[in-house]
């Protein structure tokens, strides 16, 4: 497996004692620690060369989900023979309503607890324990969000159960499709990102759900990015995003290279259509959002463009 990582985090208030290294411990060692607003999200590059020749390997996919969090993708991709180029497009931070989730769990029982993305259920996970382990039902967009619950479901408590993922995985199918028993009240907790649509507590409420919304997380973009790095970004056949404020970020970072038409491989509908209003042609994304989707949609845009053999997309 080949990765070039290029994250690295500066203070503008940090000492010259290698503050970018003691940063990225503390945002690294923990996926639940959240990005200060003094701290500056920087991208920079670090080389990685083949044994044989000691020639850097050329990419052809750059990853761009926060660091750390890149490695599935990039394993599965591996298996493929194709080498990955790490640039994280934006970072979590905590959202206004992060604190009063715990206390809502704490206070108020719900018949449903509507997750749809893994950050938003890491997030949820957190304020879940800090409130004692409540009993609840759990439904999901789909298996990416599902697994970050896996510990807690192989626990002897289990008081935590998923009870439902819509039939596809987005926000509209799992609205229109969430089960509703009986004409009498039924509750839902929406823990949600800020820049998430509207469209699950518009499409509950109007099937006749009392939705409650909590914005416990937001997301910023990468926005110091050495030009070295973005050429080598920009020349990589392909572009592997997973949400829509990663492809805003992507087009925030390539807003002046005009020229630009390589391609982009989305995790889902959702984000594949983001790209799409914010101009990007060659966008591609499986039916079904997930791992193994997304590494076919990324199999075909490398084939498409010529840089594997077409019999290598399944």
């Amino acid at each position: 497996m080949a990765l070039i990582s290029l994250l690295s985090l500066s203070s503008s208030s940090s000492s010259s004692s290698s503050p970018s290294s003691s940063l990225l411990s503390q945002f690294s060692s923990s996926p639940r620690k959240f990005l200060p607003s003094s701290v500056k999200i920087r991208a920079v590059s670090s080389s990685t060369t083949s044994s044989s020749d000691s020639a850097p390997l050329r990419p052809k996919v750059v990853v761009t989900r926060e660091h750390g969090k890149n490695i599935k993708l990039i394993n599965a991709l591996a298996k493929h023979g194709i080498n990955c180029f790490e640039l994280p497009l934006i970072q979590h931070t905590e959202g206004p309503d992060l604190d009063r989730l715990t206390m809502v769990l704490r206070g108020t029982s719900f018949d449903w607890i509507v997750i749809t993305s893994p950050e938003a259920g890491l997030v949820f996970l957190n304020a879940w324990k800090a409130s004692g382990s409540p009993k609840v039902q759990v439904g999901v967009v789909g298996a990416g969000t599902a697994s970050v619950f896996k510990d807690v479901l192989q626990s002897p408590q289990r008081s935590l159960s998923i009870s439902f993922s819509p039939s596809k995985a987005t926000g509209k199918v799992l609205a229109l499709e969430l089960p509703k028993h009986g004409s009498g009240r039924c509750s839902v907790l929406y823990p949600a990102s800020m820049k998430a649509g509207n469209e699950i507590e518009m499409g509950l409420t109007a099937r006749g759900f009392e939705v409650t919304r909590l914005n416990t997380y937001s997301t910023v973009p990468v926005y110091d990015v050495d030009q070295m790095v973005l050429a080598q970004a920009l020349s990589s056949p392909v572009v592997a995003v997973a949400s829509p404020s990663a492809v805003r970020a992507w087009v925030n970072l390539i807003s002046e290279a005009e020229s630009w038409d390589n391609a982009v491989a989305c995790i889902g509908e959702t984000t594949a259509l983001a790209a799409k209003r914010l101009g990007l042609k060659n966008v591609y994304y499986p039916t079904n959002p997930g791992l193994e989707g997304w590494v076919g949609s990324i199999l075909e845009a490398l084939s498409v463009r010529g840089e594997i053999k077409k019999e290598l997309v399944c």
